[in-house]
């Protein structure tokens, strides 16, 4: 047999440019969790107080979640077997759309599409809706699956400044294409505010364009758990709303919630939907168990807020900026890369899991702690982890 030529200057390549980012200091390294997902983690056999992961309603472990989705093992088995267009739907499936449709309701009479991730669902959006001759105009802190369907959609992309209105209206105002949209986070995931809906929505009305919302980290927490939306007290059939399914629903998964023109176009031509292998049945049940804690378990969501608030309160002595953020996400800004590390270090030396979140996820300069919160925290692990945050902050001051 005749060997393949060799690869060793591309590999060399690649090493140097690996060894650069351990250098750098933005080497990411994952860590094996073993156990299930809680405020406390075992990670290689040692309990942590994590703050880490985006279960703002302790749903993920939830007793009610996990035994619907054993029951639905007996009846669904384990995996889909197809597509959703051959014979990958389910009953479950086509259930928890028509509730989350309900729940949500960005417009009269909106239906819902399910799909494995964010990611996909957000490159379905943009690629089936927009195109050549389009133009989207996008905050330039939206997500990373917003920026990547932009693209692959081949429309113009004009980035604006973050949550600046003013800005996006003269870029309006001096764009030309067939089709606009407005694309935007509804709560950015690194900085933790809100987008401004309403006047985004305004925009969209008087430039006769769509507006893309992504409410990934929103929905179940904002607008008595229906999502950023129900916080503005927002409706509009030109507002095509993006919902994850692993946050603070606490499952896996995502929907798009729209009028149903835009749902039957997706499920025509979203090349994401139609050529992925659906989410097996048994999410979907578990999915609709968690809706309904969604729904009528407001306790876990005024927890949330108190935890919001004493964390704050405690946050405002230490020596960073804590940026304003009335959500479950709470950025201090380090700065340098190599002190958030150092600082995220100092933290897991006394049992407590804060990531540092490093360009490029976020600006060069602005390296943080990205504390997230959760209704299955308690009072006295905020307390924990802001004391020890002022202890370490001593040394860094």
């Amino acid at each position: 047999m005749q060997s393949l030529p060799s690869n060793h200057h591309a590999i060399a390549e690649l090493e140097r440019d690996l060894a650069h980012r351990r250098e750098s200091g933005l080497a990411r390294t994952r860590r094996i969790v073993d156990s299930a997902q809680g405020p406390r983690v075992s990670i290689g056999g040692r309990a942590l107080l994590a703050f880490a992961s985006n279960d703002y309603l302790g749903l993920a472990n939830a007793p009610d979640v996990a035994a619907a989705a054993r029951d639905a093992i007996a009846r669904w088995g384990v995996g889909a077997g197809a597509s959703h267009l051959i014979v990958g739907h389910a009953q479950p499936h086509a259930s928890l759309e028509d509730a989350l449709a309900a729940y949500v309701a960005p417009c009269t009479g909106a239906r819902a599409l399910t799909f494995s991730s964010g990611y996909l669902a957000n490159l379905s959006i943009l690629t089936a809706l927009a195109s050549r001759n389009d133009v989207i105009f996008a905050d330039r802190l939206n997500h990373a699956c917003l920026t990547d369907g932009a693209l692959l959609s081949r429309a113009s992309l004009e980035r604006y400044r973050h949550g600046d209105v003013a800005a996006l209206t003269r870029a309006m105002e001096r764009a030309s294409g067939r089709r606009r949209f407005i694309v935007t986070d509804a709560v950015f995931s690194m900085d933790g505010d809100i987008a401004p809906l309403p006047e985004l929505l305004r925009l969209a009305e008087a430039f006769d364009a769509w507006l893309v919302v992504d409410d990934a980290h929103g929905f179940g927490v904002l607008g008595d758990g229906r999502g950023t939306l129900a916080h503005f007290g927002l409706q509009s059939e030109r507002i095509v709303y993006m919902g994850t399914l692993g946050k603070a629903a606490g499952v896996a998964g995502a929907f798009v919630a729209a009028h149903p023109a835009v749902v039957e176009t997706l499920v025509q031509v979203a090349r994401p939907y139609v050529y992925t292998t659906a989410a097996p049945p048994l999410l979907a049940v578990a999915l609709a168990a968690a809706l309904r804690s969604i729904r009528n378990d407001d306790f876990r969501r005024v927890r949330l807020a108190e935890l919001i608030a004493a964390f704050r309160q405690g946050a405002a002595r230490l020596p960073w900026t804590l940026l304003p953020s009335a959500t479950p996400i709470q950025p201090l800004i380090i700065g340098d890369v190599r002190t958030a590390v150092a600082v995220s270090d100092a933290l897991l030396a006394r049992g407590i899991l804060v990531p540092a979140i490093r360009p490029p996820t976020v600006p060069a300069g602005t390296a943080r702690l990205r504390v997230s919160l959760s209704a299955a925290h308690t009072r006295a692990d905020v307390d924990a982890l802001t004391a020890a945050l002022g202890e370490i902050g001593g040394s860094f001051a």
